[in-house]
């Protein structure tokens, strides 16, 4: 299994930085004749199939409370053939023959079925006076999703391929297991199933070219959904323990179009046989200088004919149809012995210790029609923040997944409609934004490559993360490639709206002007505060934020400045009813996931974002934030208010163009409800040390940025924390980090 998950994950890493960031396709390095078929560039499709599934182990082991084997419980394994269909959307290289790529889809796989009924009980349980239990089961997880990698070996037009790759779905749903005649006692419960290995789908298939544009396939694929365990816990000393496998054999014919170089690459070809051909007639019309001037006229009518078709020809391969892009990025972190006199829950171990973690993307997008276009991330993430993602406020690492699991496992972070409306009666300019990522019009990750108008409203919707269209700064934003810090890189007080991977559904309107930029969204929030699932009914529960951004000149140096405000409105705890419940009840500490505290709440905050260039190489950053700190923390980090600061400087100054120095301090702290919360034990998302001597957390982080080649990047990251978890007696704690991130 150790083998699987490298193996697969070596195959992500080379496929990202095997490819050229300059290139949409590779081409053949013999271009004297067009090649009859390329298999290079994007392709979107549909699948429809079968799967046949592998019978799982269907046996309820008895555990605690159980003497003996003779009480294991038979649950009939009820999963049967069934349908599959889907789409798929992936990017390929040729050299040559060879074809490699990687590819994503989303299926529908109609095998699982519960083990529901009422089953007679084993002789074991009779002396007890029980002859039957039930068992029933909420629906099961009849999906699966992969990033797989393929390489295969054209034949022209035929391309026999492998594949192979991380998947995801197919967890069984929560389950109810009872004893009809044993009352109270005998009510168990199972939580939804998770997967305790990596899932994987391996396979092949032949696919086949109809024309330049449409190509069929016929496909296998083994998914291995891997072994899920679950508990059925009765409250009381007796368990059961359910061990399933959930594993298949689909087989499935697939059409894809395909966004193929073969124009370019013919008409490229043919531009090296025109300028042969050109050149040859030019040397055998060298002397004839009257027949040239007799056609000197014609020519100069038909040069301004050809410019002007060059210039429309450019804007449109400016404009790009698709994008394809991808990042991977790989973090160690780890601290030495530091003082404290007590840990708790969420505390930095004080012995020492360190962790490794990494993300991988991929970035599509495609345009849809004139100003829209849809995009999709999947993402895999692998390995552990440090110390699992607690110990800090202003936590240390925004770069690995906070869900932390040895083994890789893939979502779809993104899947957005982006929809760009132009102001500007269609002129089309360059754009000279100087503030937000999101609008510079380039070919980069989640963004086409194109003209638009200058002045222009902006709307996406659907899932995707709310510091992608606010809180932006162009000097601390992306973990990946510069601060790793949280307090750094956002507003820390800004409580914004996200599942526990950063993510969530909703829609932002953004309207800018020439020197302007106006900003406002809603966005739901997670189910429970910090949960992994967000809020399913629309406006049940959700955030409402607004942003104003102004561009301006300071001695000639461009500079911006944005004003943010958000509220968050959702069964939320007062922490001071957590500490009160304690009081009344006696059971301390007290804490904010009591379900009986939850009650409809807004609660509000905002801040202040500037960045501010120098020069060329130099530029400057301050944030300052503040929230309602009588309210628990909804979905982001521990703070209540928050300033920070710092400076980025890029290599040109030591003759080191594509590397990049850093510094920055963050200085936050807690309203009065908090420092009470947590002095008593309490803790939060990120921070609880058991006890609480309160003092303000600070943060010192510095980093070094060495390019090792385009495209691949290698950072040297130090953190002091002072007064970590706000807590004046612990620390300070010294973090050595290195970064390794490859993008193309």
């Amino acid at each position: 299994m150790h083998f699987r998950i490298l193996a697969a994950l070596a195959t992500l890493t080379l496929a990202l930085q095997c490819a050229s960031p300059s290139t949409a396709a590779d081409k053949p390095s013999d271009t004297s004749a067009p090649p009859a078929f390329t298999w290079a560039g994007l392709h979107v499709g549909v699948n429809a199939g079968g799967g046949l599934p592998i019978a799982s182990g269907g046996t309820l082991q008895a555990g605690s409370g159980f003497t003996s084997r003779a009480f294991d419980l038979a649950a009939p394994n009820r999963d049967r053939a069934g349908a599959s269909f889907g789409a798929q959307i992936g990017y390929d290289w040729q050299h040559g023959p060879w074809v490699y790529g990687l590819e994503t889809d989303l299926n529908f796989l109609g095998l699982r079925r519960a083990s529901t009924g009422i089953f007679p009980a084993p002789a074991a349980y009779r002396p007890l006076g029980i002859t039957a239990y039930g068992l029933t089961s909420d629906e099961n997880g009849d999906y699966f999703a992969s990033i797989r990698a393929r390489l295969g070996y054209a034949f022209d037009r035929t391309l026999l391929y492998a594949t192979g790759g991380i998947a995801a779905g197919g967890w069984r749903g929560a389950s109810n297991l009872v004893f009809y005649e044993a009352g109270p006692l005998g009510l168990f419960f199972a939580p939804l199933s998770k997967s305790s290995r990596m899932k994987y789908a391996i396979g092949g298939g032949i696919e086949q070219a109809l024309d330049d544009h449409f190509s069929a396939r016929l496909e296998y694929l083994f998914v291995n959904q891997q072994l899920q365990n679950r508990v059925y816990d009765n409250n009381s000393s007796f368990q059961f323990a359910a061990r399933q496998r959930s594993e298949a054999h689909v087989l499935r014919l697939g059409l894809n179009y395909r966004f193929d170089p073969q124009e370019e690459a013919r008409a490229d070809a043919k531009s090296d046989d025109e300028k042969t051909s050109d050149a040859a007639k030019s040397e055998d019309a060298a002397g004839d200088d009257k027949a040239k001037k007799r056609g000197e006229k014609g020519k100069r009518g038909k040069k301004a004919k050809d410019e002007k078709k060059k210039e429309e020809k450019d804007d449109k391969k400016d404009e790009e149809i698709y994008s394809f892009h991808g990042q991977t990025t790989a973090v160690v972190q780890g601290y030495p012995k530091f003082p404290a006199p007590y840990s708790g829950s969420h505390s930095f171990p004080p012995k020492g210790l360190a962790d490794a973690g990494s993300t991988s993307n991929l970035f599509f997008g495609m345009r849809v029609w004139d100003g829209g276009a849809v995009y999709l991330n999947p993402e895999v993430d692998m390995g552990y923040g440090l110390a699992n993602s607690v110990g800090a406020a202003s936590y240390v690492n925004g770069a690995v997944a906070k869900v932390g699991r040895a083994a890789p496992y893939m979502r779809f972070q993104r899947y957005f409609l982006r929809q760009i409306i132009g102001l500007d009666g269609g002129e089309k300019v360059e754009d000279p934004e100087t503030g937000s990522y999101n609008e510079v019009l380039e070919s980069t990750q989640n963004q086409l490559s194109g003209k638009v108008d200058k002045d222009r409203l902006i709307l996406t919707i659907g899932k995707f993360s709310v510091p992608d269209i606010f809180d932006d700064n162009k000097y601390a934003h992306d973990p990946t490639t510069g601060f790793l810090n949280f307090g750094v890189n956002t507003l820390a007080a800004f409580d914004y709206a996200a599942d526990s991977w950063g993510y969530t559904y909703g829609a932002a309107l953004e309207w800018k002007q020439d020197w302007w930029t106006a900003r406002g969204g809603l966005f739901q929030l997670s189910e429970i505060p910090n949960g992994p699932y967000i809020e399913p009914q629309i406006g049940r529960q959700f955030m409402g934020v607004a942003e104003f951004e102004a561009r301006y000149d300071l001695l000639e140096q461009p500079g911006v400045i944005k004003f943010l405000a958000f509220a968050d409105n959702g069964n939320l705890a007062k922490v001071q009813d957590a500490i009160d419940f304690a009081y009344l009840t006696g059971n301390f500490p007290p804490d904010v996931n009591n379900p009986w505290i939850r009650k409809r709440h807004v609660k509000v905050g905002g801040g202040l974002n500037v960045q501010q260039q120098l020069s060329k190489e130099v530029g400057v950053f301050l944030r300052a934030s503040m929230s309602d700190g009588r309210f628990e923390t909804v979905d982001y980090t521990d703070i209540d208010r928050s300033l920070s600061a710092g400076f980025t400087a890029a290599g040109a100054l030591w003759d080191r163009d594509k590397d990049e120095i850093g510094g920055a301090m963050v200085f936050s702290g807690l309203a009065g409800p908090r420092v009470s919360y947590f002095g008593l034990g309490g803790t939060s998302v990120y921070i609880g040390d058991g006890r609480l001597s309160y003092a303000g957390e600070k943060v010192l982080e510095t980093y070094y940025k060495y390019n090792v080649r385009d495209g691949v990047e290698l950072t040297f990251d130090y953190q002091l924390i002072g007064n970590p978890a706000h807590n004046s007696v612990r620390g300070p704690v010294n973090i050595f980090g290195l970064r390794l991130h490859a993008q193309f």
